[in-house]
């Protein structure tokens, strides 16, 4: 009884110390989320959601960038323009996901959307970044290989929104009876650099 206590206490240890040096591990070289075409059946099979990684790898960005317009002219052979976003879950191990980011000069903004029986959860549970971004605004973004640190800040009025992007982030239909029926809500998010310094030499 007390040998099958030690041998399985011993298997305990050696399980958790192969999980804590796969996670060093996977710190050090990173696990990209694989991309999946927003496109593709297989997104919509999957609720509309890739497969999300852990850490995001690469160099980190120092300097400022004054304007964002460059992201439209990315061209991945893989993922096109579409970046990757690293944020911070309650247990310590980073959610990374692929999304679209949408530049405006000196400014850049982020966005997702919910639809079907994401639309039954109040904001932020829809999405498990949505929630960790709202619970940790800290952020890292993978953009044409390079990381840059951000802080993201919720854009929370509709007629910003609006005026931003040219439409109502909320999508809806109207049924046979006249009545309507949300069928899509976009939220967006800018995203700011930290960790860089706040004065340049010019």
């Amino acid at each position: 009884m007390q040998r099958s206590l030690k041998l399985g206490l011993l298997a305990l240890l050696a399980l958790l110390g192969v999980v804590i040096l796969s996670l060093l591990t996977l710190r050090i070289v990173g696990l990209e989320p694989p991309y999946l075409d927003a496109r593709s059946d297989e997104f919509v099979q999957r609720g509309r959601t890739g497969y999300p990684g852990l850490w995001l790898s690469g160099e980190v960005v120092r300097e400022p960038v004054t304007n964002w317009d460059w992201v439209l002219d990315v061209d991945d052979p893989v993922r096109g323009n579409v970046v990757m976003l690293e944020t911070r879950s309650w247990y310590g191990i980073p959610h990374s996901v692929n999304i679209n980011a949408i530049p405006r000069g000196d400014a850049l903004y982020i966005s997702g959307s919910a639809q079907d029986f994401r639309l039954e959860q109040p904001f932020p549970a829809q999405k498990s970044w949505w929630a960790n971004i709202e619970r940790d605004p800290r952020v890292r973004m993978k953009i044409d290989g390079k990381l840059y640190e951000m802080t993201a800040a919720h854009i929370a009025d509709r007629k910003e929104v609006i005026a931003l992007f040219g439409r109502d982030p909320v999508t809806r239909v109207t049924a046979a009876d006249g009545s309507e029926q949300i069928t899509g809500i976009r939220h967006y998010w800018r995203v700011f650099q930290r960790n860089i310094p706040d004065y340049g030499e010019n």
